[in-house]
């Protein structure tokens, strides 16, 4: 008889969150509903630990730190947005959870750290990209990797290549051609630095360097991404694009739940197109890369300044290029830290003071 897993969502009003709620009334038989927490939007949903307000709320804090830890939990989703997610993906780890993770910023702040933390479970990663990356990589050694290869969809200005990206308007950042996310990840996507966090996030995730991993446009989004062997065979992960497919995935681990999506009509398909990044056009990738390579609490500014220049421009404060400016000049000011976890939490805070302090040269 299959044994229940408990699951508790951090986040559980968002997209990630509303779609693993879905999952879990599909399997009754294999999954449960342990916890949520929620914000503003009620899940309104039978768990034994129901638990709203916001992070930093210390009886909201507590009140996680307990649900994450208790022994009757075996598995966290985490999709709170933001740099919020690290501590209670680390305490969830510490205990000894699985932990099913959507929140960029975790693995981009402290990859090492909450690697280490995880030990020999790992991460179940949600993102299509890296769930599309893990599921090439099941059965394959590490050593027989070559590349990993990150597909983008281009977001909404890609395409339209003669597009003045200093005049764009929020609603045209915001009109995503192929999914359906949160305003923050819509405008990640439609700078690409969303493919620079994803970067960063694969190279913790599977061990490989980040010289060996790429992005490549795919307007399609039928290959959630690739991996390339050291014999030259590709191996893709195909499907439609929906996210209840990473999140089954995830939840199901080691096996398939059954009918997570509808199966992918091959004749559907069409061309499949791939096309090589503008990083001139598109430098967040770039700017990545380097923090990351650099170290030295510098992934964590990155993070940092570009949530609070996403958050201005969402705010119509400063102009859409201004965003991945911003990041630039908070990353060429940071005087450099170490990488221990009390580090990158100041380098977060350093960050976010930093790009306030700068407000007014912001604007256009």
């Amino acid at each position: 008889m299959t044994r229940v897993i408990n699951v508790a969502i951090l986040g559980a009003t968002g997209s990630i969150g509303q779609q693993t709620l879905d999952v879990i009334d599909r399997n009754p038989g294999r999954l449960r509903l342990f916890g949520l927490t929620e914000g503003t939007r009620s899940a309104r949903r039978s768990a034994e630990h129901l638990i709203q307000g916001q992070a930093g709320e210390p009886d909201f804090d507590a009140r996680v730190h307990a649900m994450v830890t208790d022994p009757r939990c075996d598995l966290v989703v985490v999709a709170i947005p933001g740099a919020r997610a690290l501590a209670p993906t680390m305490a969830a780890l510490e205990a000894g959870k699985e932990v099913a993770l959507a929140t960029k910023e975790v693995l981009v702040m402290a990859g090492a750290l909450v690697m280490k933390a995880a030990g020999q479970r790992g991460i179940r990663p949600v993102d299509s990209e890296h769930s599309a990356i893990w599921q090439c990589l099941w059965g394959e050694r590490r050593e027989s990797i070559r590349r990993l290869i990150i597909t983008a969809s281009g977001g909404p200005f890609w395409a339209h290549p003669d597009l003045d990206l200093d005049q764009v308007t929020v609603e045209q950042a915001l009109n995503h051609p192929r999914w359906s996310m949160g305003p923050k990840v819509t405008i990640d996507s439609a700078t690409m630095m969303n493919k620079g966090l994803e970067m960063i996030e694969a190279h913790h995730l599977f061990g490989v360097p980040l010289g060996q991993i790429e992005v490549i446009i795919h307007p399609q989004s039928a290959v959630h991404s690739l991996v390339e062997f050291v014999d030259g065979s590709l191996k893709a992960q195909i499907g439609r694009p929906d996210m209840r497919l990473p999140i089954a995935v995830a939840l199901g681990y080691p096996d398939r739940l059954p009918d997570a999506v509808p199966p992918t009509a091959l004749d559907e398909l069409g061309p499949l197109e791939f096309y090589p990044l503008d990083e001139d056009r598109f430098p967040a990738v770039r700017l990545a890369r380097s923090a990351a390579q650099a170290g030295g609490g510098r992934p964590a500014v990155l993070n940092a300044a570009n949530e609070e220049a996403v958050n201005a421009f969402l705010a119509r404060e400063i102009p859409f290029t201004r965003i991945i400016q911003t990041v630039e000049r908070t990353l060429e000011a940071f005087p450099g830290g170490d990488d221990g976890l009390e580090d990158i939490l100041e380098a977060d805070r350093w960050a976010r003071a930093y790009v306030k302090s700068k407000s007014g040269s912001l604007k256009p």
